[in-house]
C-alpha cells in the first residue's frame, strides 16, 4: 500500500493554500518538525542539520558512507504529528528543574533572619516570650483578664505600659536607685516624693523603678485634671492611678497597696527653672492623715534629674486659662521647635528612698489633730529637701 501524504492542519487539504504555491509554507514545515520532536523523534546530527538537501554531510563525507537521496519537498512533511498527537494538550516549556533554579533567597535564610531578629528584640528565650505575647493577646481579645474596683489592670500594666516606659528609664535617664530596701516587701505603705519636670514624667519613672526593684506596683494618686482628659484618664486607671482624695487613699492603704503621692501638685511640676529643687508647700497634709488612720509607714522619696528634662523659662497664663490648664510652659525648645520640643533632655536621674516614718504608734483618732498632722508633714518635707541638697552635691553634672 503506498504511503499516504500528510497535509499540515490548517491548509484545508491544499498545501500552500493562499500562497499560490503547491508546496507547504515554511511555517507549516516548521510546525511539522516541531511536532515530530515533541513526539520524541530523534534529532539529526548537527552536521546533517546544516547540510543542504542532496549534499552529503561532513560525517558521511569523512567515512565514505553515501547519504540516502534527499526526499522530495512534498514528502518532507511526513514527520508531521499524527492525529492523536495533534490532539494532545500543549504544556509549558518551563520544567520543575528550571523553576528551582530561579534566583532568590532560600527559605532557610529567611527563617534564620527571622530567628535572629526575634532573638535581638526578645532576647535569648525569644520563643517563650513570643508564646507569652501571643497568649496575652488572645486573653485580651477574649476578655479574660481581671481589673480591680479602681480600674487597675495589672497584666496590661506589667506587660505593655511599663515595658514601654522601661527603655526610657534605663537608657535615656539612666536612673540610679538608692535605699530601695526601705520599701516594705508587703503590706500598705505611702511613698511621698517631690514633684518636678513640667509634665509628670517623674511619677511614671518612679512606678517603673519600684516595680523593677521590688516587684510591687506603685499606685499613684492623681490630680483632677488627669481624669478629665479623654485618653489620659483611661490609661491612668489602667496603670492603677486613682483620684487624689483621702477616701480612695485610705481604701488602697487598708487593702495593703503601695501608694504614691506627690503633695506639691502642679505647683511643683510647673515652677520655673530658677526655683528648681526648692520644694513647694505640701498642701494641708491629707496624705499624713490617711497614713495615720491606716497605720502604714511613710517612705520619703527624693528625685534629682527631673527638673532638667523640660526647663521652664516662661509661662503663658492667659492662654492657659483659655485652655483650662493650670499653666502653659515655655521651654528653650517648646513651642519653638513644635513636636520636637516635647522630647525630654537626657538628664541623669538619682532616686533615693529614705527611712520609713512609722505611724502605727499613733491612735486613729490622732489623725484629727492638726498640730500632729502639720508636724509630720513638715518632717517628711524637710527629709526630702535635705536629701535633695545632698544628692545635688554628689552629682558631677546634669547629664553625666
Amino acid at each position: 500500500m503506498p504511503e499516504a501524504e500528510i497535509i499540515p492542519i490548517g491548509t484545508n487539504g491544499q498545501p500552500g493554500r493562499g500562497t499560490g504555491r503547491t508546496k507547504p509554507s515554511a511555517a507549516a514545515r516548521g510546525l511539522a518538525r516541531g511536532a515530530s520532536r515533541a513526539q520524541g523523534a530523534p534529532r539529526p546530527p548537527a552536521a546533517s542539520r546544516g547540510a543542504k538537501p542532496g549534499q552529503p554531510s561532513s560525517a558521511a563525507a569523512g567515512n565514505g558512507t553515501p547519504k540516502p537521496p534527499a526526499q522530495d519537498a512534498r514528502r518532507e512533511p511526513s514527520a508531521a504529528p499524527t492525529a492523536a498527537a495533534s490532539k494532545a494538550p500543549r504544556t509549558s516549556s518551563t520544567t520543575t528543574h528550571d523553576r528551582g533554579s530561579i534566583p532568590g533567597i532560600p527559605l532557610a535564610d529567611w527563617t534564620a533572619a527571622i530567628e535572629a531578629g526575634a532573638r535581638e528584640v526578645l532576647g535569648g528565650d525569644w520563643e517563650r516570650r513570643l508564646a507569652e505575647l501571643m497568649a496575652f493577646t488572645r486573653r485580651r481579645l477574649e476578655g479574660k483578664y481581671d481589673i480591680d474596683d479602681f480600674g487597675f489592670d495589672p497584666e496590661l500594666t506589667e506587660r505593655l505600659l511599663l515595658a514601654m516606659l522601661r527603655p526610657l528609664a534605663e537608657k535615656w535617664f539612666r536612673i540610679e536607685v538608692r535605699g530601695i530596701q526601705n520599701i516594705p516587701e508587703e503590706g500598705g505603705a505611702l511613698v511621698v516624693s517631690n514633684h518636678s519636670g513640667t509634665i509628670p514624667v517623674d511619677a511614671l519613672m518612679t512606678m517603673v523603678t519600684v516595680h523593677d526593684q521590688t516587684g510591687r506596683f506603685l499606685r499613684p494618686l492623681g490630680a483632677d485634671l488627669v481624669f478629665r482628659l479623654p485618653l489620659v484618664a483611661a490609661m491612668a486607671r489602667r496603670l492603677g492611678a486613682t483620684l487624689a482624695c483621702q477616701a480612695d487613699a485610705e481604701r488602697m492603704l487598708t487593702s495593703g497597696e503601695l501608694v504614691g503621692v506627690w503633695p506639691e501638685g502642679f505647683k511643683g511640676i510647673g515652677k520655673p527653672f530658677s526655683e528648681r529643687y526648692k520644694l513647694q508647700r505640701f498642701g494641708r497634709g491629707g496624705f499624713v492623715s490617711a497614713a495615720l488612720r491606716t497605720g502604714v509607714p511613710i517612705v520619703p522619696l527624693s528625685v534629682v534629674g527631673a527638673e532638667e528634662i523640660y526647663p521652664i523659662v516662661g509661662n503663658l497664663p492667659t492662654l492657659a486659662r483659655m485652655l483650662n490648664l493650670p499653666y502653659l510652659p515655655v521651654t528653650p525648645f517648646f513651642p519653638l521647635l513644635g513636636p520636637l520640643g516635647l522630647v525630654p533632655l537626657p538628664s541623669k536621674w538619682l532616686l533615693e528612698f529614705g527611712e520609713p516614718i512609722r505611724t502605727d504608734a499613733f491612735d486613729e483618732a490622732e489623725a484629727e489633730d492638726p498640730m500632729l498632722v502639720f508636724n509630720l508633714t513638715d518632717q517628711v518635707r524637710e527629709t526630702i529637701q535635705q536629701t535633695l541638697f545632698s544628692l545635688l552635691l554628689e552629682r558631677d553634672s546634669v547629664f553625666g
